[in-house]
């Protein structure tokens, strides 16, 4: 990222969470700006994949809504109990 790619931002944080952050910044012999950016960019990769998971369970839901396709727990619990084994059996297939 370059310096002419960014922009600043101010956030408030109480004074216990400041000391933290100047501490572990110490600690890890690095600046609090550097910290909390690196922060920031892990909680948004993170809550990023967490909606992208959840819009494909929404889409999902939506799907089965429309189609009523579906494999039941008992089917996927019965083939995932012979991973592994000489004899495996194929993933189940959705059904109505």
């Amino acid at each position: 990222m370059t310096a002419a790619s960014t922009k600043p931002i101010g956030i408030q944080i109480d004074q216990e969470t400041h000391d933290r952050v100047k501490r572990l910044a110490q600690l890890r012999q690095r600046t609090p700006h550097c910290l909390l950016q690196e922060a920031i960019a892990q909680y948004l990769d993170r809550e990023e994949r967490r909606e992208a998971v959840r819009q494909q369970a929404v889409g999902a839901w939506t799907e089965y809504q429309t189609s009523g396709m579906h494999v039941d727990a008992s089917e996927v619990t019965a083939w995932l109990e012979t991973w592994g084994e000489e004899n495996e059996l194929p993933a189940p297939t959705c059904h109505k």
